[in-house]
Order: C-alpha cells, then sequence, then structure tokens
C-alpha cells in the first residue's frame, strides 16, 4: 500500500511539474472534450448554413439526417458486413429514398421555401424540372427499381404468373376463333379427304399407332429443345415433380443410442460417428472402440499401508467380425425386420449398419435426372442413365457407354422392370431418334409393350421367341457392318465415325433391351448365349449396348460366359444366397427390402453399393410415349427382323460351307482301293466319324465310292 501511494503521490508530482500550455493541451485532446468540440461546430454551422441548406435539400434533410443516423450506428455497431450481405436492400432504399425526395418536388413550398419546392433545388433535379408525367414516370421508375432490389424473388414469381396468365389468354382467344372458323374448315377437309386415295398397310398401322388416347393433361413451363436433325426433346416438366418424405430426426437419434448400448451389452465399444439417411434405410456410422487390457498394482504408501491401483497394460481396436457377428441381435434391439452392415464403409474408416427406415420414400426420376451427379455425367455422353439415390440420399448416376453392357437380376416383384422403364424413359428425355435407337424384347407381352409407338424403335417391341433369336441374328450382322464402315472410314469407334458428320449421316446408338432373359434360354440357350456373348464382347464400339434382365438368376441362366462378359450388375432382393452368389459373386441380396432397393456393382468397384431404384409412374411413360408418337412426321427407318433372316439364310445356302482340306486325299484313297468305307477313312485318315461320314458322302455325290453295308465290312 505504502508503495502505491508514493507512485500516486509520483505521478501528481510530474504531471504538477509539466508546463501550462502542455497540460492545457493535452485537456483539449481528451475524447471527451474532442466530442463536445466537433458537436459545437456542427450546431454552428447548421444554425449559419440553416438557409442555405433548407433552400438547397428542402425537406430531404429529414432523409439525410436518416442516413447519417444509420451510418453512424452501423460504425458504431460494426455491422459492416450487413452492407456486403444485404447491397440489394441498401440500393433499394436510396432508390425508394430518391423517389420519396422526387414526391416532395411536386408540392410548392412556404417561407423559405417560396422560390422552390417542399423538395429544394435537389428534389426538382430528380424530377427534371418537370412537375407533370415525366416527372411522374420518372419517380414511378425509380419506386419500382426500389421494390425490385428489395424484395427480387417476388417479383419474379409475380412476373411469370402475370406472363402465364397472359399466354393462356391468348390461347383461349385462339381457340375461340378456331373453333368459330371450324364450319368453313370441315367441309374443306371433306372435299380434300374425297380426292385422297387409298393408303397402303404400312400408313395405315402407323397412322393407328399414333392415334392413342391422350394422357391426362400436364402443364410446361418450358419449350421442348429443337435437335438439329428437327425433332423436339420433351421438356423436364413432363416428369411429375418430386414428393418430399420427411422422417423423424429424434426417432433416428434415439436408434443411434440403442446401437450403442446394444454393442456395449455384448462388450462391443463402438461409438455412431455419423448418419447417413437414405429414402429407405439410414445407415448408422460405428466407429470401432478398443479393447483395453489392465493389470492391477500394489503400492506402499507413505504411511506404510499398501494400495492397490489399476493401470492400462495394451489396447487394441475392436475387431470388425465381432461387429458383423452381431446382425441378428442388432436387428432384435432395433426391431427391424432386418439389417446389413457394410464393413468397413469405402473411404470411411467406420462401419456401415444399415437400418430401414420405419417410413419408406420413392425416388423421384425427375429428382434423380435434376441432380448435379447426373448432369455431370450428361455433359459428356449421351447415354446417362439415372439409378437413383444412395444410402445416404446422395444422386447416383451412371453412363451406359461406360458400363458398357449392364445386367439386371431380382425376383418378381422386386423393382427390376420398373429399373428398365426408367433407364429407357432417360435416354428418351435426352436423345432423338438421331442419336439412339431401341431393340425391345419382352417375352411376358405386358411390361415393354407400352413403348409401342414412340420413334426411337428400331421395330415393334418383340414378343415372339423365335423373332427374337432374329433380332439377336440381326444386331449381330450390324455390328460387322459397322465394323466395316468404320475400316472404310478410318475411325476406331462410333465417336470417331461420327464426329464432324451432319445429323443424317451419323451412325445412332443401338441398346438392345430383354426383360426376361430365361425365357429365351430356355428356348435356344446355344444360340442365345453364343449370340450375347459376341455382342458383349466386340459390340461396344460400334455403339450397341446390352441391358438384359430376368427374375432367375440361375447358373442355366446367368452362365459363367455371360456374367463374364457384363461386368455391370444391379442385383434387386432375391430369395436365396445362392441367387446373390450367382449375380453378384456374394451374398447380400437376398437381405434387400424390395420395392427398388438395390444393390449396384459398377466395373470399376470391388463392392456393391446400396441404392434406392428411381421410380417413373404408368402416366409419366404415357405421356412421354404420347410427346414422341405425335413427332411421327418425320420419315424413320425400320427394320423387319424377318426378311433380314430370310436373306441371310439364302446367302447361306448360296455360298454354302467352304470344301474340306482332306477332300482330295480321300478322292485318291477311292481311285486306290477299289471299296472304301466310313470306317477305312477313319483309320487311313486319322480323324473323327462325322468328319469322314461328310468325307464319303462328298465321295459319294462325285460317283468316286459307294458305301459298304456294315455286315459286309465286318466280314
Amino acid at each position: 500500500m505504502s508503495k502505491a501511494r508514493s507512485g500516486s503521490r509520483s505521478g501528481r508530482k510530474a504531471k504538477e511539474s509539466r508546463p501550462a500550455w502542455k497540460r492545457f493541451f493535452g485537456f483539449v485532446a481528451s475524447p471527451v472534450v474532442r466530442k463536445l468540440i466537433v458537436v459545437v461546430i456542427i450546431v454552428v454551422l447548421l444554425y449559419v448554413l440553416w438557409d442555405r441548406m433548407l433552400a438547397l435539400f428542402g425537406y430531404g434533410l429529414i432523409i439525410i439526417a436518416v442516413a447519417l443516423g444509420l451510418l453512424v450506428w452501423m460504425a458504431w455497431r460494426r455491422q459492416f458486413a450487413a452492407v456486403k450481405r444485404r447491397w440489394n436492400w441498401i440500393l433499394g432504399g436510396i432508390s425508394l429514398a430518391l423517389a420519396v425526395w422526387g414526391i416532395l418536388a411536386f408540392f410548392p413550398g412556404k417561407d423559405i421555401l417560396k422560390d422552390a419546392t417542399l423538395g429544394g433545388s435537389i428534389g426538382q433535379s430528380i424530377i427534371m424540372h418537370s412537375p407533370d408525367e415525366v416527372g411522374g414516370l420518372l419517380v414511378a421508375g425509380l419506386v419500382l427499381l426500389g421494390v425490385i432490389l428489395v424484395i427480387p424473388g417476388n417479383c419474379w414469381s409475380a412476373a411469370k404468373d402475370g406472363w402465364r396468365l397472359l399466354t393462356r389468354g391468348f390461347r383461349r382467344a385462339s381457340n375461340f376463333i378456331s373453333r368459330t372458323r371450324a364450319p368453313a374448315t370441315a367441309t374443306a377437309l371433306e372435299a380434300a379427304s374425297a380426292e385422297v386415295g387409298a393408303v397402303d398397310e404400312v400408313e395405315t398401322k402407323s397412322t393407328q399407332r399414333r392415334e392413342r388416347s391422350a394422357p391426362p393433361v400436364w402443364k410446361s413451363e418450358h419449350e421442348p429443345i429443337l435437335t438439329p436433325g428437327g425433332w423436339h426433346l420433351p421438356p423436364i416438366d413432363i416428369l411429375d415433380k418430386p414428393a418430399e418424405v420427411k422422417l423423424d430426426k429424434d426417432a433416428i437419434d434415439q436408434r443411434a443410442r440403442l446401437i450403442e448400448e446394444a454393442l456395449a451389452s455384448y462388450g462391443v465399444e463402438g461409438k455412431v460417428v455419423q448418419i447417413n439417411i437414405g429414402p429407405t434405410v439410414t445407415q448408422f456410422g460405428v466407429e470401432p472402440g478398443w479393447d483395453k487390457k489392465y493389470r492391477e498394482v500394489r503400492e506402499k504408501g507413505r504411511n506404510g499401508s499398501y494400495e492397490t491401483k489399476v493401470e492400462e497394460v495394451s489396447r487394441t481396436r475392436v475387431r470388425v467380425d465381432r461387429i458383423t457377428s452381431l446382425a441378428n441381435d442388432l436387428a432384435l434391439a432395433l426391431a427391424a425386420p432386418s439389417i446389413r452392415i457394410e464393413a468397413p464403409v469405402p473411404g470411411a474408416p467406420v462401419v456401415g449398419i444399415e437400418v430401414p427406415n420405419t417410413v419408406f420414400g420413392s425416388v423421384a426420376l425427375r429428382a434423380a435426372i435434376e441432380s448435379a451427379a447426373f448432369q455431370k455425367i450428361k455433359a459428356r455422353s449421351k447415354l446417362t442413365i439415372a439409378l437413383g439415390k444412395g444410402a445416404g440420399g446422395e444422386a447416383i448416376a451412371a453412363d451406359l457407354t461406360r458400363m458398357p453392357h449392364l445386367l439386371i437380376a431380382g425376383a418378381t416383384g422386386s423393382g427390376k422392370t420398373v429399373c428398365l422403364n426408367s433407364i429407357i424413359c432417360c435416354l428418351l428425355l435426352h436423345n432423338s431418334p438421331d442419336d439412339v435407337r431401341f431393340i425391345m424384347i419382352d417375352p411376358k407381352r405386358v411390361e415393354l409393350v407400352t413403348f409401342n409407338g414412340v420413334s426411337q424403335l428400331l421395330a415393334p417391341v418383340v414378343v415372339d421367341t423365335d423373332k427374337a433369336i432374329k433380332a439377336l441374328r440381326w444386331l449381330n450382322q450390324e455390328m460387322d457392318s459397322r465394323y466395316r464402315q468404320f475400316a472404310k472410314a478410318g475411325a476406331r469407334n462410333i465417336e470417331g465415325y461420327n464426329k464432324d458428320r451432319a445429323p443424317g449421316e451419323s451412325l445412332p446408338y443401338l441398346v438392345l433391351l430383354i426383360d426376361e432373359l430365361a425365357d429365351l434360354m430356355m428356348t435356344a440357350s446355344d444360340e442365345v448365349e453364343q449370340t450375347l456373348c459376341r455382342l458383349a464382347q466386340l459390340a461396344r464400339a460400334t455403339g450397341i449396348h446390352l441391358v438384359v434382365a430376368t427374375q432367375r438368376p440361375s447358373v442355366d441362366v446367368v452362365t459363367g460366359l455371360i456374367k463374364a462378359n457384363f461386368p455391370t450388375r444391379i442385383s434387386f432382393a432375391v430369395t436365396s444366397q445362392v441367387d446373390s452368389r450367382t449375380i453378384l459373386d456374394m451374398v447380400g441380396a437376398e437381405k434387400l427390402l424390395g420395392r427398388g432397393d438395390m444393390l449396384y456393382m459398377p466395373t470399376e468397384a470391388s463392392k456393391p453399393k446400396r441404392l434406392q431404384g428411381s421410380f417413373v409412374s404408368d402416366a409419366e411413360i404415357e405421356r412421354l410415349v404420347y410427346f414422341w408418337g405425335n413427332q411421327q412426321q418425320i420419315k424413320v427407318s425400320s427394320v423387319d427382323f424377318d426378311e433380314v433372316a430370310e436373306r441371310s439364310a439364302g446367302a447361306l445356302r448360296t455360298v454354302g460351307a467352304p470344301p474340306d482340306p482332306l477332300l482330295e486325299e480321300a478322292k485318291r484313297l477311292a481311285q486306290e482301293y477299289r471299296h472304301i468305307s466310313t470306317s477305312f477313312l477313319q483309320r487311313r485318315l486319322r480323324i473323327g466319324y462325322p468328319r469322314a461320314a461328310r468325307l464319303m458322302e462328298e465321295l459319294q455325290q462325285a460317283g468316286l465310292a459307294e458305301e459298304i453295308p456294315p455286315e459286309t465290312e465286318k466280314s
């Protein structure tokens, strides 16, 4: 205390020892005195210059005072970040303040403002000294600009609604005018139809396909896109908007706590570190804990007594197998029908426990198409397909040209036909017949036949098994023909061949879709397997891609050759682990929930990824088919598989098989020996019986030998 008092006394003595003028300037430089001086100067200036300022600004001085007050408040509160965040509000406020200032200029002033207006000279400058219609338009423009800057979103919505009402009014007016002129037009059409001759059978069938019933009315906010070939691509509005399904986050957090408690009850330490909420399942990322070992250590205290302490000896991570072996116990604790454990999750140090949601949600095809993942792939490929959403809600899209072929399997009602429909709709939305053509084979006759009438079909949907085999033969010939065209043009693949070519000269992609492979394999397994494998091996460069689906993934349908040539596979819910191993080479598909729940295994992945497949309704398919069916005015080439098969069979009969290299040796033996037989040729030429029999038939046709009866040959 004595030191503090002595310090304060020395400070006072030092201040008193300074000169008087230094103490005066120090008093003036203090913060309180400086602020007081600034206020006095402002008051004096306002008093001296009040008349001039009032004549210049008018009642706009109030606006200036409010603006200065806001600036002082922002500087005091340090709210400069709000200026950057709400710059449109500031500009809009300035525009509205100028509009109010201009309105004041319309009213005459009194006393000091008798020679001006209430807005002063600046207010008259805002309305350009025109207190009439011109000034009113300027003020209205400032008000409109301020409102647009303050609420831009609402103004844009109002503008769109107004434009929609205007176009609707024009449409109603045009429909009314067309109805009033209908009688005269009808008589002209009747006279013209009387002069038209009979139409051939092909045009009649195409007209009947076009005259299908119109689907329910849908409103589009976007215009169709015109392609270089003259086709119109459908807008995205042709698909329904997705409906959002909200899940209870508290219930999901409760499930996370149940997982931790269930693992702890079985002696496994684990913590849920991430939760990925998907449309069908929720994936809980569990980080394995530690297995700790302790030992007891006795130490002698200061008072001579011994104390026992527990110290940690070692710690190791919990084995993943201990978590995966508790799948059934976790399903019991969570009251779930079944759970799937992904150990570990690719790219993350956690074990994924996938638990079905209490409320199932579907993935609309439009939501998957509008996602950033789909648009990124679509920018570089024409054959982009939207598969659905993953367990974490992320959209999954794929490129059919890189697959390059897709094999789909699943039990009845699991969602594989809906997956086929969504793939077709994705390609129909973004490709014209100049880009993609389809060959659809539907032995079940009820699924893919709904697409009859779209312009992208190379032929009507094939429902007959014999005709399906002919279609596979034609596709094989088309592949060889394209390779010959590439050789002449010096191109390696379809991208190089179509480069710098007109829309009519380029080759379209060909996509073969088979809804049920098992039916074809039952009819002609050898030819179907051989043709599919040859196409899968060679057709990628020619732009031919295969999408094959089956509901019976057994080894006699999905053979080893077919699996080897279809690296990209999708498995929906199957009935047993054997079927899951057949399609995916691992178990897991038997635990899927159905209704679009699937495992997707791309070419580059070592483990399948769980997805909820995209859903497209029958109404959306009808609208797409109706949209493309109304563009039949452009002629599109079609193929008759029966005629192509007959021509190929006739060519084979005309050309015949090449001669056998041993035919000359057989002729020499026939001339050397008097009597020869099939077994004689088999022994002398060291060949098998079928080849020896063919050589014997050729010698008999040439008149060089006669067949010895078997009993004569034995004797």
